[in-house]
């Protein structure tokens, strides 16, 4: 489990590719606390650390999760938000979030106003009912409050912290993101 709370943003350093199986090697200043065959959260989605060294860490992405998330479309030099595991030891400061991406979606539009940045990212049709106004929303692995809801479309809104230290600081118009909806509201409405 996970919080939403991003502790570190990495940088791809290599990407192998091996009969449908990415490996991706990333540079942290997380990466030497890791443990082989923790679970670390990467753009939303949880993975096993295989190998580590004292500045990155690798992590192996199947063909299933390269179908459901962005992690398909990463290249040398991409920036990933990372999280730890949840410890008991510390603050839910988020809301829960399991790294089980559900879908992916992309950013409809951006707007920058004095300090406010305001994200809109469209809404995929059979994944609308878990959205609700003021609600919790995991993007990219980022716990954050859905601000504004419209028929095919949410928007979030970020204060200047998250968007420096995060991934979102490089988002334009058509990225793709990673989308983890509010557990909560997947038992109740699936009850």
């Amino acid at each position: 489990m996970f919080t939403g709370i991003i502790k570190d943003v990495g940088v791809v350093l290599d990407i192998e590719r091996n009969k449908g199986i990415h490996t991706l090697s990333i540079k942290s200043k997380l990466s030497q606390k890791f443990k082989v065959d923790e679970s670390v959260c990467h753009n939303g989605v949880c993975l096993t650390i295989i190998s580590k060294t004292k500045t990155s860490h690798k992590v192996q992405v199947i063909p299933e999760t390269l179908s459901k998330t962005n992690l398909g479309s990463v290249k040398k030099g991409s920036l990933i938000n990372l999280e730890p595991s949840l410890t008991l030891q510390f603050l839910l400061s988020g809301h829960l979030v399991q790294g089980h991406v559900d879908c992916t979606s992309f950013i409809h539009e951006i707007s920058k106003e004095n300090n406010a940045f305001d994200v809109w990212i469209d809404i995929p049709k059979s994944y609308k009912k878990y959205l609700i106004p003021h609600g919790s929303i995991c993007v990219n692995g980022v716990s954050l409050t859905i601000a504004e809801l419209k028929n095919k479309r949410f928007k979030i809104s970020l204060i200047p912290y998250t968007a420096e230290n995060t991934n979102f600081k490089l988002f334009q118009k058509g990225d793709e993101v990673n989308l983890e909806f509010d557990v909560i509201a997947k038992y109740i409405l699936n009850k």
